[in-house]
């Protein structure tokens, strides 16, 4: 029996939030802790919160992460006991963990053999079968004939999936819903698993209509032990990549949670695994599941078990590669509640989830406590990298029942606020929010069934966001000129603005890109900071009455309250809604027209700011509403525009000028 190792200093093979939720639990553990780092993550905050931090080379993966020598390499210098590998970069690389071996240096994970077992999914699926745990029907066999694939394909009938060998993530796969799709599928299918994986081998699969994704969580210690930790249903995914993950599973039995948990300890002691373990199935309506993969590391959902649980898998997998028995019997866990985790990501999902880059101007997440938890590897200020997953954080609520816990999730995801890149968030409340998944109609298919409620295209369910970003605009328009004492700016200069004499402005609006008329007729101010509006949008009116501070604005809306939070840009402003992330801006007001009192009037800026560009030249011919030049005024851009047909006889500044406000920008002539 191998003697107990303590683990003294421990290297995280990884980044991001992974990396700072194994620190926070060696920190606890009184483990040193050693962080690596690439030339993107050198101010990074695994690299912050770690003991020690070692650069490993450029941005890209390849020259940095997963260059398991400079790993080890580091690892000796430091005086190392054990890697933790994370999951992703080389958390299942068999060729790291013998590197690791071979410099006795603690892998945190499986042993070699049983990284090995699970890379292949046609081996692994072929090792399942002689342990008795249930496959999906399929061919998963070495000999990879064309024909032969679609031979089988044909007597299992369609449709049918096809699946890289060696794949994940949905890369090499594609479903065949005819004969005469197949060769097509399989090319397509073969290219994409040899660009991704190096390697075509693949599988083929009767295709499930409607399954659900439940996964059980193992861990098996070197001492013949093993446990399961309960299931997670990852069904709700985008590109065959999960987005919401709850455990315990919805609907699910005693009976069947034993049958699984079984069955994923068989999947486990068939190739003498040790350490933290996902064993994946497909689950029918009916109650049969199917073996999918295994994986062989931590997985990215693991703490909505540790909120079930309430155990700490990081400390559990440290314990076990120390060589001590697991912290608990099976009879010992129990399920305590319910949780989710909602990965919050900087991506477009009205842009086939596009991943977004840039600066997180703002990043204020929900707070903090025993039903809300946060695990991130960014602050404000950083810069989400083109080089690597666009993971922001991932946000885990608990609460003693599923639906007090998803109105949890949607209430932390209302509070979650960012900025600088465009994310996910509104696309998850909407998804917490969603009947159909409060109602447990649970299935891998869940977005596309729903596309048309959970992807916002324009504003038609969200209303309010017109008249609550009108009024802000106004409000802080206002702010700004006051603040600057802009005396001659048009909110306080009524003479060279003609609209205040009936208090009616008519303001054109970019919201979430879109482009809205808005009128508003301004009813004065109730007090020192409270002002009234009536705004008109389409055939509707609203009032409100609205007072803005720093980074808050409230606003009573037709006698609803809000506290809308806000944070400005250069090119526009975010209202953080209770429902979702909203973007504005004054896109083209009309100035100017009011100001030409003669055929040599002047026109005069609105306030403070920057001439963006002349759109035409001197003694151009131009006609009634032709944009003259552009300014950018309280980070908002402006177009100054003919009151009629005419010429620019002189501007007075060029692009790149600082103006104030007041300042006569041009003289036009009509023409007669």
């Amino acid at each position: 029996m191998k003697q107990t190792r303590p683990i003294k200093k421990l290297l995280i093979a990884n980044r991001g939030e992974i990396s700072c939720r194994i620190i926070k639990t060696a920190r606890k553990m009184g483990i040193a802790t050693v962080a690596v780092y690439s030339d993107a993550d050198a101010n990074a905050l695994h690299v912050k919160m770690a003991d020690e931090a070692v650069r490993l080379g450029p941005a890209p993966s390849r020259e940095s992460y997963l260059k398991g020598e400079l790993i080890i390499a580091a690892a000796i210098k430091l005086g190392v006991d054990a890697i933790h590998p994370g999951y992703g970069f080389l958390s299942e690389n068999a060729q790291f963990c013998k590197l690791c071996e071979q410099h006795d240096i603690i892998f945190v994970g499986p042993p070699v053999p049983a990284i090995e077992a699970m890379g292949s999914k046609s081996a692994a699926k072929q090792i399942m079968q002689k342990a008795g745990v249930p496959l999906v029907p399929g061919y998963h066999g070495e000999d990879q004939s064309a024909d032969l694939l679609k031979q089988h394909a044909d007597d299992m009938g369609y449709p049918v999936l096809l699946k890289a060998a060696a794949g994940g993530g949905g890369k090499g796969m594609r479903q065949v819903a005819a004969s005469n799709e197949f060769f097509a599928a399989l090319d397509a299918a073969k290219r994409e698993a040899m660009s991704s994986f190096s390697d075509d081998i693949m599988l083929v699969e009767k295709y499930l209509a409607d399954p659900r994704h439940v996964e059980i969580q193992v861990f098996c210690d070197n001492h013949g032990n093993g446990v399961y930790l309960f299931e997670r249903d990852c069904s709700v995914q985008r590109r065959h990549q999960k987005v919401i993950e709850e455990a315990p599973a919805p609907g699910m039995t005693e009976a069947l949670r034993a049958q699984m948990g079984e069955a994923a300890l068989k999947a486990a002691h068939a190739i003498n695994y040790v350490g933290a373990g996902t064993v994946e199935f497909l689950l029918e309506p009916d109650g049969q599941f199917f073996f999918m993969e295994m994986n062989t590391r931590l997985q990215v959902e693991h703490p909505v078990t540790e909120m079930i649980t309430q155990q700490d898998l990081v400390e559990w997998q440290l314990k076990v590669a120390q060589n001590e028995i697991l912290p608990c019997e099976q009879s010992d866990l129990q399920i305590h509640g319910h949780a989710f985790e909602a990965r919050v990501y900087a991506e477009d999902p009205n842009n086939d989830f596009l991943p977004s880059t840039g600066k997180l101007i703002k990043l204020v997440p929900p707070t903090e406590s025993q039903h809300v938890r946060v695990d991130t590897g960014v602050l404000q200020g950083d810069d989400v990298s083109p080089y690597y997953d666009p993971m922001i954080a991932k946000l885990i609520v608990w609460d003693a029942d599923r639906a007090t816990a998803l109105a949890r999730l949607a209430s932390a995801l209302s509070d979650y606020h960012v900025d600088g890149v465009t994310t996910n968030i509104d696309f998850l409340y909407n998804l917490a929010s969603h009947e159909a998944f409060q109602q447990e109609k649970l299935t891998t298919h869940f977005i596309e069934r729903h596309e048309s409620s959970l992807f916002l295209s324009d504003l038609s369910s969200t209303e309010t966001m017109v008249p609550i970003a009108t009024a802000f605009l106004i409000m802080r328009r206002q702010s700004e000129n006051q603040s600057k004492d802009l005396v001659n700016s048009p909110w306080q200069a009524s003479n060279h603005w003609r609209m205040n004499e009936s208090h009616l402005e008519k303001l054109e609006l970019l919201i979430q890109g879109i482009s809205i008329s808005v009128k508003v007729e301004h009813l004065g101010r109730l007090d020192h900071t409270r002002h009234s509006l009536k705004i008109f949008v389409d055939n509707k009116e609203y009032v409100c009455v609205c007072e803005l501070s720093k980074d808050v604005m409230n606003i009573n809306l037709n006698g609803h309250n809000q506290q809308i939070k806000w944070v400005e840009r250069t090119e526009h402003a975010t209202l953080f809604t209770e429902q979702m992330a909203v973007t504005c801006a004054i896109q083209a007001p009309d100035l100017g027209l009011e100001d030409v009192d003669d055929h040599h009037g002047g026109f005069n800026a609105p306030m403070n700011g920057t001439i963006v560009g002349l759109l035409v030249d001197v003694d151009q011919l131009v006609e009634k509403g032709d944009t003259l030049m552009v300014m950018e005024a309280m980070k908002m851009e402006h177009a100054i525009k003919a009151p009629n047909k005419g010429k620019v006889t002189e501007f007075y500044f060029s692009a790149g000028d600082l103006v104030g406000g007041g300042a006569q920008l041009l003289a036009f002539e009509l023409q007669e």
